[in-house]
């Protein structure tokens, strides 16, 4: 008695689904677990997506020295790294003179939230917007991370020189400071100062869960940026390498900004040198320790659940015994029981898995609808992999009860009552 593949595979969906709702008690471990990997894996792919294209924003060939590790912006930096000098602006014509893979060099002064007691804020009649980051940067910032504009234009080297108060305003903020749309050539005040709005560059791609401090951030010229704040010395490096020599380019930078800042040999950079692929890896390390922990949560569900399938089945073949011992009388061989049982226990997990992956589908698309700003994304790898790894439980803790059914004695499992 041969009984097909197709044979097997209704037979158990028709056994799971006789007994729907002691299989779906079973198999919510399996559920749980499959739907954590699917759904962390789709947020995490989703914010990688957004960091990589963030990055790749800013330049893939420009490597980037700042005093401290992490974002320029940040008020508070890492503890060990907080009493190191600052970086000079000095430091930029010995880039240009000393590093000849170098194309460019540009400057950025990072001006606090709050100077001298007091936040700064952007106003204009009737609204003021205190969620926002302000920027002094050289004129050729524009064209080492070079981005498109909705509305007019970057400033000038001219406007740079005579320290005029222009301003690029990002385009989420421009939308609250001017919502009729029309926001170049008109003034706002900032911190007590009057300036004109001369550009609104597009909508930034990418970002830190979604977000992208681009889009609230305020750029007037570098000079102007020094003469309102002299204090402030957050200045960060942007150097861009000719085409082909961004490992020579940092290697030569490293050299030159340890010499001048008279670093002794052997001992750690006092300061951060850093290109977008760093940064990048940086990040996926991170999320590698945060995928290895949903992996181990998992694990415990698909566990539980494989615990359970293999009580389901063993139960299983004790109330079909003599079920068992019709077939084996009528001819059915060891291996078409065998196969009969791993089919049940693998078309029960593989539910589980398939109901886990579209509960984390849909979970992820109400996270998407919720939080704009987290973004996500689920990858075609997570869904297989989640669906693979579902049936191999199956197949895994399904062969003790399927051998145990196969061994039965056919007269012995004719004579079960």
């Amino acid at each position: 008695m041969n009984i097909s593949g197709s044979e097997n595979i209704r037979m158990a969906f028709s056994a799971v689904w006789v007994n729907r709702f002691r299989s779906m008690l079973t198999i919510l471990g399996i559920v749980i677990g499959i739907t954590t990997v699917v759904t962390v894996a789709s947020l995490l792919t989703g914010l990688r997506k957004g960091v990589v294209t963030f990055f790749e924003e800013l330049g893939p060939d420009n490597i980037f020295l700042y005093k401290t590790s992490g974002d320029p912006n940040r008020s508070r930096p890492p503890e060990k790294e907080a009493k190191r000098k600052p970086i000079r602006p000095e430091y930029a014509d010995v880039i240009r003179r000393w590093s000849t893979s170098v194309a460019d060099v540009g400057l950025s002064l990072f001006i606090p939230s709050v100077v001298s007691g007091h936040a700064i804020t952007a106003r204009v009649p009737g609204f003021e917007a205190d969620s926002l980051s302000l920027v002094g940067e050289s004129p050729n910032m524009s064209t080492l991370s070079p981005r498109d504009f909705v509305q007019g234009r970057s400033f000038t080297a001219d406007e740079d020189a005579r320290t005029a108060r222009v301003a690029v305003v990002g385009y989420s903020l421009a939308e609250a400071l001017f919502p009729d749309g029309r926001a170049v050539g008109r003034t706002f005040i900032m911190d007590g100062a009057e300036y004109t709005v001369v550009g609104v560059p597009a909508k930034a791609k990418g970002g830190f869960f979604g977000e992208n401090g681009m889009d609230t951030q305020v750029t007037i010229p570098l000079r102007t940026a020094h003469a309102r704040y002299p204090q402030v010395d957050r200045y960060m490096i942007t150097s861009k390498a000719k085409p082909g020599k961004r490992k020579d380019a940092y290697e030569e930078i490293e050299a030159a900004i340890r010499r001048v800042r008279r670093t002794p040999a052997g001992t750690p950079n006092d300061f951060n040198l850093s290109t977008p692929d760093q940064i990048i890896q940086q990040f996926d390390q991170i999320t590698a320790l945060i995928g290895l922990v949903a992996i181990a949560i998992s694990g415990l569900g698909l566990l539980v659940g494989g615990i359970g399938v293999m009580n389901l089945m063993l139960v299983s073949v004790t109330e079909r015994t003599r079920e068992i011992g019709v077939r084996k009388a009528l001819g059915a061989r060891r291996r078409d029981i065998v196969a009969q049982f791993l089919t049940e226990a693998m078309a029960l997990t593989g539910a589980g898995g398939l109901l886990g992956i579209i509960i984390s589908v849909l979970v992820t698309m109400v996270v998407g609808a919720l939080v704009p700003s987290l973004p996500s994304e689920v990858p075609s790898w997570a869904v297989v992999s989640g669906l693979g790894v579902s049936v191999s439980v199956g197949l895994f803790f399904g062969v003790w009860p399927a051998m145990k059914a196969a061994r039965l004695d056919p007269v012995e499992a004719l004579r079960y009552e």
